[in-house]
């Protein structure tokens, strides 16, 4: 970024070089994504795999569930909210069905708000560490 900079400066007056406001405004927004990513970093914590039980549901879990209502059993794994990826089952921990499994056991019947409607009732089958 420094060097396109540089580049845009050797083409003339600053205050009317559009290549000088478009390197500077890409500079900014590196900058921005870069301290997001700092501020991500400091307020990570990270999860020993090892420790992960099978007792009771947390971040690292995959967890299967059976719905009350349609019978139908699904497997997610339960990770952090950078790392969520709901098209292939890894739920967050902040999501409403991450939080309503997190420190739940094995037979636990969990209650999910849903946008319309009564709330899903899931109950938890089988809870895997990795």
């Amino acid at each position: 970024m420094a060097e396109r900079i540089k580049e845009a400066r050797e083409f003339g007056d600053i205050s009317e070089n559009s290549e000088y406001d478009d390197a500077k405004n890409e500079q900014a927004l590196l900058e921005k994504q870069i301290a997001e990513l700092e501020d991500r970093l400091r307020s990570a914590t990270i999860i020993d795999e090892a420790a992960i039980t099978t007792e009771q549901v947390s971040v690292g879990s995959t967890v299967h569930v059976k719905d009350s209502e349609t019978g139908k059993s699904v497997k997610y794994r339960i990770v952090g909210s950078a790392e969520a990826k709901p098209a292939e089952l890894k739920l967050s921990n902040e999501s409403p069905v991450g939080k309503a499994l997190i420190g739940k056991k094995r037979g636990d019947v969990v209650s999910v708000p849903v946008p319309r409607g009564p709330a899903r009732e899931l109950k938890i089958t089988k809870i895997e560490a990795t």
